[in-house]
């Protein structure tokens, strides 16, 4: 099967109609639709095992407990893990990287003195967190400045690595420009220079084949709901040595061996880091997106999308004013202005035509203020999507720039 022969019937969402035009959904950057397996393994898991899990000796439990762990083996295999004891369950990249930050911090491996390095591109995600680490240890945040096609200077990124960089957290995929980042090279660089690396692989897990193991990174995090799966529900993969080093974050239920009121044993990874009762029925409703795309072929399905990306560029390239943002070679996103439009005017518009993209900062209001600007209209792209697709985009673009011109 080949992305172009994806039936509609495996979307149903996108058999409808807004403001009466063909729905055209290019907001996959914010989020993806479901396929019927996903919807079907969520539905499947509530009406026949749902019960929580490693706890109980009945029946529901053991078959929830262990649906829930063959979904940690098949994120495992899908990342070409060790272990499967790699795989953390959490609610989305914005908990993994959260989840880092506070187990380097309670560990005291960075202090007052050491830097964290991030990049002009990050999602707010990916420099919040290493904000407030760095305001509870003392140790000061660097950031790899942006070229004007929004690649990532990798001079000055070598640069700074010859400070005391203690982490590199680093968006593999540009949620905002389609940026993709040399991540293998900038990795091997960290890791030479003695720091630990974080990837971002919010936006690269739907587009590009991950494989943890040759990628040479300590900490990889992802969202389910960028992946075809549901909301509330993300991985975090850490390397098994640190995680067996690190302090838990939350404390709870599960990350348990023995509890008395003098001492807690803490169980090991990856129930460490999974206090409390997880998000069952999201688990298992991923290892059926992750099933569902590989049964596609990813590599299949980002040359679709390449071809799809280039096409939009091409067709909207035909309006005066326009300004794509992002080097050439792009991976799920085309960001781009019409001069003397705002992003917000332009995207209502294409709205109220049935084109779905998202308008505004993206969650990068720092690399926003680096290009002089407040937004970008941003159209992104799935592998449900058609040339067909990229044919009413630019057609209503056009439409809507010259109604508001």
């Amino acid at each position: 099967m080949f992305p172009t022969e994806i039936p509609l019937s495996d979307f149903p969402i996108l058999d409808q109609s807004i403001h009466g035009r063909r729905l055209v959904y290019l907001d996959n950057a914010a989020t993806t639709q479901k396929p019927m397996a996903v919807l079907e393994a969520s539905r499947r898991y509530y009406e026949s095992i749902n019960s929580n899990i490693h706890r109980g000796t009945h029946q529901l439990a053991r078959a929830a407990t262990d649906a829930y762990e063959n979904a940690r083996q098949t994120v495992a295999k899908h990342l070409y893990a060790e272990s499967a004891d790699e795989v953390i369950f959490t609610s989305g990249t914005t908990a993994g990287i959260n989840l880092v930050s506070n187990i380097l911090a309670l560990s005291g491996r960075i202090t007052a003195g050491d830097e964290v390095l991030i990049s002009t591109l990050e999602h707010h995600s990916n420099i919040v967190p290493w904000q407030i680490l760095c305001q509870r240890t003392g140790a000061t945040l660097k950031v790899i400045p942006c070229e004007e096609d929004g690649s990532l200077d990798q001079e000055a990124f070598l640069r700074l690595l010859k400070g005391n960089v203690k982490i590199l957290a680093l968006t593999w995929v540009s949620n905002a420009f389609g940026t993709v980042n040399p991540v293998h090279e900038m990795i091997r660089a960290a890791k030479s220079a003695g720091a630990l690396v974080l990837i971002d692989a919010a936006q690269s897990s739907a587009h590009l084949p991950i494989d943890v193991q040759s990628l040479g990174a300590d900490f990889l995090a992802f969202s389910g709901h960028k992946i075809y799966a549901p909301t509330g529900i993300g991985v975090l993969w850490g390397r098994a040595s640190l995680l067996h080093d690190l302090p838990p974050w939350q404390g709870g239920g599960e990350m348990i061996k023995e509890v008395t009121f003098a001492h807690t044993t803490y169980n090991d990874p990856p129930f460490k880091y999974e206090a409390g009762t997880p998000n069952i029925e999201g688990a298992i409703a991923l290892a059926a997106a992750i099933d569902y795309v590989n049964n596609i072929g990813i590599k299949a399905i980002h040359a679709h999308e390449t071809t799809l990306i280039r096409a939009a560029e091409k067709a909207l390239s035909l309006i005066p004013g326009i300004r794509f943002f992002g080097p050439a070679d792009r991976s799920g996103s085309l960001s781009f202005l019409v001069e003397g439009i705002h992003h917000y005017d332009l995207g209502t518009l294409l709205d109220q035509m049935g084109v779905a993209v998202r308008t505004g900062h993206h969650c990068c209001q720092p690399l926003m203020a680096r290009f002089g600007i407040t937004g970008t209209t941003r159209a992104s792209f799935a592998l449900y999507n058609t040339l067909q697709d990229v044919e009413a985009l630019a057609e209503c673009t056009q439409k809507a720039v010259g109604m508001l011109r």
